[in-house]
């Protein structure tokens, strides 16, 4: 029997450092806020809690003065931060790099193309993300642009934008290559010749990487076990790419999820997660499914 962990998979960059500028704070035995879960996964935001990381969202915000909180790395609009200066709290701004230069992008294609220098509308040209409704980064860069970006979730979605007006497309960080470039291809077979169309590829490359290579590690293996938390969106999209290469993968949140009928008849088995995932969980996946076999031969 093998028992792989897929060696790409875990936290990226952008949440490893939130963790640790958590975890810097925390050592300091002051009290730390974080504005909204610091990663999707309930484990880790447990582990956490219990060091002293305390979870607000934003109306509970309103309430704090002379605090710390921490901004995680999926980023926020200008308005939190124009709270903080409000309530006198001392941001620890762990926005991911990818994300905060994304941000400053939009704004500065807003500003100078849409918005124009004396606050008056230039042109009527829509700036469009493709990302999840709701998702905190999408809520952030909307937030560059005064709320008026377009959001489109597909390229079923872009059927909804004016093709007689410019069109600016960015994306969420962590969205699926392939669909963004269905939605270029459908804009630029739609826009009008009196309109123009400029788009950015977006998306890291660190997350886009895991899709082919998620694929090729479920490939290898007889069963998967995806160990995801519930709330990750990136989650749910790799481990429908495992479910793609591979039907026999499950998607677990914690080790005692797992079913050894799960496991019956296989040679190798695959455990991997989401850019959420902390590789800790994943080591306790493969505990557990060694005491499991161990214990049916």
């Amino acid at each position: 029997m093998t028992i792989e962990i897929d060696s790409s998979s875990g936290f990226c960059h952008g949440v490893t450092r939130a963790i640790g500028k958590a975890e810097e704070e925390l050592a300091k035995e002051e009290l730390l806020y974080c504005l909204g879960d610091i990663v999707h996964n309930g484990k880790e935001c447990d582990r956490l809690q219990q060091l002293g990381l305390v979870t607000i969202n934003h109306e509970q915000m309103r309430d704090i003065h002379d605090a710390k909180v921490l901004l995680r790395a999926h980023g926020e609009p200008p308005s939190t931060y124009a709270l903080a200066r409000e309530h006198s709290i001392n941001l620890i701004d762990a926005t991911c790099p990818v994300v905060l230069h994304l941000q400053e992008r939009i704004k500065k294609e807003y500003d100078e193309k849409v918005k124009g220098s004396n606050g008056e509308k230039v042109k009527e040209k829509q700036i469009v993300i493709f990302g999840k409704k709701g998702h905190a980064e999408v809520i952030g860069l909307v937030g560059q642009t005064e709320e008026t970006a377009i959001i489109i979730e597909s390229a079923d979605d872009a059927g909804k934008l004016d093709f007689n007006r410019d069109i600016c497309l960015y994306s969420q960080t962590t969205m699926p290559l392939d669909e963004f470039r269905k939605i270029v291809e459908y804009v630029e077979q739609h826009i009008s010749p009196n309109a123009t169309f400029t788009y950015y590829d977006t998306i890291c490359r660190q997350v886009a990487n895991r899709m082919p290579n998620i694929r090729n590690f479920a490939l290898r293996h007889d069963a998967v076990l995806f160990v995801c938390g519930k709330k990750s969106s990136n989650g749910r999209v790799l481990f429908n790419k495992c479910l793609e290469a591979n039907s026999r993968s499950y998607m677990i949140d914690t080790a005692s999820e797992i079913d050894v009928r799960w496991l019956q008849g296989c040679e190798s088995i695959g455990i991997c997660g989401a850019t959420s995932t902390p590789k800790w969980l994943m080591e306790e996946c493969k505990v557990r499914v060694e005491q499991l076999l161990g214990s049916h031969k």
